[in-house]
């Protein structure tokens, strides 16, 4: 069987996420591993994680045609993820790499209720994923191509960058909008001690949408302070952070920053040239006027936590789609949100996300937004 012509084309990292919920935990979380220590975490779940499938999954909820691409081992855990993505729909992994040499990635998901999660991982195939390994007939007839995660796949970053930029471009020079999401690397690995922002200048030429998380961002744009604010126990986003960080990162090329605030919501600034927005591709806004030079905040909307696992993998699902469908700055952040807060009701990534008329409903019958200390004004 061969899947249709795609809107979306997401690539990059996938792995399978083993939840640990800590159902009825009532102890210290900061003692759970002790040498001798039995501790009852709760059932399991077990489900695809990683960019490709969060963000990749919550598009095709959303009734986006959606193709994946990621790499797996032949394994247990690679079968385990094709089965899963096979019964959301049985095109989804027509183009996924299967490896006889490499493993599975997998990550142990720390998700006690009430607290952001922690990862045990281990990249795997993630590692061996080139960017040469994605070829032209799997773009065939989409409009968008978003890159997931390579701050944890160590051969599209170890070179600089200058794989992923060479890949992008050509993407670009077939008629697509690009867009990239970073995750948080271990400070202490080798992606922890790349020079991120010599990395991004070479890639963000090529990104027309850049969509990665604010801690993210401050640790790899400036890890001094980052590193200042962690040590006094929490990031604080500020005004004057999130518009000098946004402003850099588009000097150095991007065409739209949006930048993810956990439980404060959502950034975004474009750039004040036009031209650039006009050269998006595909995906171009319809009417350049309306996202030149803006800066926008979109508040979280207010949701039954159970999980924060692939929270903002599923927002810029919402972003890709609403762009997607044409909607304006300030509808495309809404629907961003929305579908973020969907996310976090269920424990894993993207079951929680329902087709796109569910999330409009749900804003029309004046879902309610979460208040935030940030303010543009």
């Amino acid at each position: 069987m061969t899947d249709p012509s795609p809107d979306i084309v997401v690539a990059g990292l996938i792995c399978l996420d083993i939840i640990l919920p800590f159902d009825g935990y009532k102890g210290d979380l900061s003692q759970l591993v002790r040498p001798g220590k039995a501790v009852n975490v709760g059932a399991a779940i077990i489900s695809t994680g990683g960019a490709v499938a969060n963000t990749g999954l919550a598009l095709h909820q959303l009734g986006i045609s959606t193709r994946l691409i990621g790499k797996i081992g032949q394994d247990h855990f690679g079968e385990t993820i094709l089965d899963i993505l096979q019964k959301h729909g049985s095109d989804l992994t027509e183009k996924m790499i299967v490896s006889k040499e490499d493993s599975t990635s997998y990550s142990i998901v720390i998700s006690p209720p009430g607290m952001d999660r922690s990862f045990l991982y281990n990249p795997g195939a993630n590692d061996t994923f080139r960017a040469t390994d994605i070829s032209p007939e799997t773009l065939e007839g989409a409009r968008y191509f978003h890159f997931g995660y390579p701050s944890e796949m160590q051969m599209i970053y170890a070179d600089g960058g200058e794989g992923l930029a060479q890949l992008l471009s050509e993407i670009k020079q077939v008629g697509l909008t690009t867009s990239l999401d970073m995750s948080y690397p271990d400070v202490s690995s080798e992606a922890g001690m790349t020079d991120w922002r010599a990395w991004m200048k070479t890639v963000l030429p090529h990104v027309d949408i850049f969509l990665p998380s604010y801690d993210e961002i401050l640790l790899m744009m400036d890890r001094p302070l980052f590193e200042q604010m962690d040590k006094q126990g929490t990031v604080i986003i500020s005004k004057e952070l999130l518009l000098s960080l946004s402003q850099e990162l588009l000097e150095m090329g991007a065409g739209i920053v949006v930048l993810k605030l956990g439980d404060q919501g959502l950034f975004m600034q474009t750039t004040d040239d036009p031209e650039r927005l006009s050269q998006m591709g595909k995906g171009r806004p319809a009417h350049i006027d309306r996202w030149t030079n803006q800066r926008l905040m979109s508040p979280c909307f207010q949701a039954n936590v159970a999980g924060t696992t692939g929270a903002g993998d599923c927002t810029i699902a919402g972003f890709l789609a609403a762009m997607n469908k044409g909607m304006s700055p300030e509808e495309v952040m809404i629907m961003a949100t929305a579908v973020g807060g969907f996310s976090v009701e269920q424990a894993d990534a993207s079951s929680g996300v329902p087709q796109w008329e569910v999330v409009c409903q749900r804003i029309e019958d004046g879902w309610p937004r979460m208040s935030s200390y940030l303010s543009l004004d």
